[in-house]
């Protein structure tokens, strides 16, 4: 109860915050960041990196100066846990940096509120960018509106971890084509000890059952963002599928605070699978025991029909670099945004952060194209896809996670859950479809001047 009080709390900073940026979006607009120009000449431009990442780019500062003496780089390091409201309080005070880090699933939100300066020219200009040489689907998540607010700086997505040898002794085909091998294999699991479970999948989390649906081709919302879609047929058979699996015994019903030690539990088997992203990967290597490094793998995630594109759909993650509007230092930041998406950057990021790159050859370069359990996430980022792009999708989202949840209780059955959730949904996209109702409006009467 502790925890779940915190996070309302979270959300409910989170949401005044908002409204205070949008009030100051509608009196003031976003003012200039102040130039601060040094007595030698030099410009400094000043960026804002969010944990473990703020302290690493620190070291790729110095040859970024080298290259570039006229400039100089000021990174500050804020931790992730208040790196969101810390952009919105800097936003309502006129205190933003000119370049910074930021979660992809947060580029609608700040687009919105017209924080972001568009990069697609910048783009088309640049020789340091090669989309063919990155991942289609996280370039998506920093498009909204047909124009580029942000570019990929490292990338994330989720795929299964599990172990080869309890998967091994199913004789099931591994890895899954379809999601009717993903649950027979879970099945054979769960029969080879009624005490433990196939996978976990914690229900206070909403990535995984929106993942299952957009993997159905679920639109999630409608109307262009305006309205709830989950009551729509495509989703309801992804929560019937993902229900099933607590129905059946084959995950336990645990949240977040009800699981012990994934690692631990992981180990002694109470589990044999579980689904999450390549933090992990360092994180497997260090919480295991040794005589269990080599027991342990990952897959891509399953598509829903057999002889569908493999692998199935996943979550488009990780952080881009943007731009802010009004700052003086444009030109600055972007050299130093086109510095750190250099394929060499790249690659000394990932040796120092160990977050994957997003550019392809530098997966090449540093050896985890080659690399057995960082393949799987390879070739997962061939196929993934974002979350809706609507600044509201974080409190959308917890709706989702409580929906789910109840359905997997047994609180409310998917159609009466689903429909309240749509009804939540709508309430909380209530200004969204005023203002783009107003935007239409204004531009037909523009139109018809």
């Amino acid at each position: 109860m502790a925890r779940r009080g915190a996070l309302s709390r979270n959300r409910a900073a989170r949401a005044f915050l908002l409204r205070l940026a949008w009030v100051a979006g509608i009196l003031g607009g976003v003012g200039a960041t102040a130039c601060d120009r040094r007595d030698d000449g030099r410009t400094t431009v000043r960026f804002w990196a969010f944990g473990r990442e703020g302290e690493e780019v620190r070291a790729l500062v110095p040859e970024f100066e080298r290259r570039n003496p006229d400039l100089l780089v000021d990174v500050q390091q804020i931790p992730w846990s208040a790196a969101h409201e810390k952009l919105l309080t800097a936003y309502v005070g006129n205190a933003l940096p000119d370049a910074a880090q930021m979660g992809n699933t947060w580029i609608p939100e700040m687009q919105a509120l017209r924080v972001l300066a568009p990069l697609g020219d910048r783009i088309a200009r640049s020789k340091s960018f090669d989309r063919a040489d990155s991942f289609a689907g996280v370039w998506d998540s920093n498009e909204v509106g047909g124009e580029l607010w942000g570019v990929p700086w490292y990338v994330d997505t989720r795929v299964i971890f599990y172990r080869t040898d309890l998967l091994a002794q199913t004789h099931a085909p591994w890895p899954p084509k379809s999601w009717a091998e993903w649950r027979a294999a879970m099945e054979k699991l769960r029969a080879l000890s009624p005490d433990h479970f196939a996978i976990l999948l914690p229900i206070d989390e909403w990535a995984q059952v929106m993942t299952l649906g957009q993997q159905r081709g679920a639109p999630l919302l409608k109307d262009g963002g305006r309205r709830g879609g989950f009551s729509e047929p495509r989703f309801k058979t992804a929560l019937a599928f993902y229900s099933g699996l607590f129905r059946d015994g084959l995950a336990p019903p645990l949240d977040q605070s009800g699981l012990a030690n994934l690692y631990q539990q992981f180990a002694e088997g109470y589990f044999a699978m579980f689904i999450s992203g390549p933090w992990n990967l360092a994180e497997m290597e260090r919480r295991l025991p040794p005589d269990m490094q080599d027991r342990w793998a990952t897959a891509p995630m399953p598509p829903p029909e057999a002889g569908g594109d493999y692998p199935g759909t996943s979550l488009a993650g990780g952080a881009s670099l943007v731009v802010f509007r009004g700052t003086t230092q444009s030109e600055g930041a972007w050299r130093w945004i086109e510095y750190l998406s250099e394929p060499a950057q790249q690659a000394e990021f990932f040796r120092r952060a160990g977050d994957l790159p997003s550019r392809r050859s530098a997966w090449n370069s540093t050896g985890l194209a080659s690399d057995a359990r960082a393949a799987a996430f390879l070739t997962q980022l061939g196929r993934v896809s974002p979350s809706p792009k609507v600044p509201e999708w974080e409190q959308i989202g917890a709706r989702l996670a409580v929906a789910t949840e109840q359905v997997v209780r047994g609180a409310r059955d998917a159609d009466s859950a689903l429909a309240a959730l749509d009804a939540d949904t709508d309430r909380i996209l209530e200004k969204r479809r005023f203002l783009l109702d107003r935007e239409a409006s204004l531009k037909a009467t523009e139109g018809q001047r």
